[in-house]
């Protein structure tokens, strides 16, 4: 029986994934890189690569790189600022758990960038803890950031599901020995989830009742 949830924040509970492809486009594009929204779901969204290299395949030194980086996450922060990212149906389905379930969020997103995010979405107060960045090593796909939010649950692998919509995060739930339902974003529409144990469309259809059939 599933006692507990593990929740991805982008994508999931936020629409801000599309901002940080946006960012990221648009600092790339200072030295003539064109990062199109297949490149993106391929290096970042499936195989966690990151998006630099293909600036130093152009000959971008590394100290330029960091450069970039930085000016991608300020302006990334900047769009976060700019409004309310709550994805529709999310604050439905998460009162709808609360309390039948043990629930926390485990994301890649950096502890500030997390704290922007949620300074005013009100969404924390369903949750019993958050993994951010600073929690562990080894990012998605590695299994690590599950199995963090794995020991903080107190139950069993087969007692969790992981709530996913990316396919390094699908991996990194099933590497954590950890069931996986994965919603479909705009982003990740197209990608192959055979490895979930669901594949859902809206997060409304996510209900105490379907979750007590895993």
């Amino acid at each position: 029986m599933i006692k507990a949830i593990l929740w991805d924040n982008d994508g999931v509970l936020v629409d801000t994934e599309h901002l940080y492809f946006r960012a990221t486009r648009e600092i790339l594009a200072h030295v003539g890189v064109e990062l199109t929204q297949e490149l993106y779901v391929e290096h970042i969204l499936r195989d966690s690569k990151g998006a630099w290299h293909l600036a130093a395949e152009r000959g971008v030194p590394p100290e330029e790189i960091d450069r970039l980086r930085d000016e991608r996450d300020a302006r990334y922060e900047q769009l976060l600022r700019q409004g309310n990212t709550i994805i529709d149906g999310v604050q439905e389905t998460l009162a709808n758990l609360h309390g039948k379930f043990k629930m926390g969020i485990v994301t890649s997103s950096r502890p500030d960038h997390f704290d922007i995010i949620h300074q005013s979405t009100g969404l924390l107060q369903y949750f019993d803890f958050v993994v951010t960045s600073l929690y562990y090593t080894h990012y998605k796909p590695h299994p690590e950031p599950y199995q963090v939010g794995l020991e903080k649950t107190g139950c069993a692998s087969d007692e969790c599901v992981v709530i996913e919509d990316s396919p390094r995060g699908l991996a990194a739930a099933n590497a954590a020995g950890i069931h996986c339902l994965v919603v479909r974003s705009d982003l990740t529409a197209q990608e192959d989830f055979s490895g979930a144990c669901m594949v859902l469309n809206a997060l409304t259809d996510i209900t105490p009742e379907l979750l007590r059939s895993i």
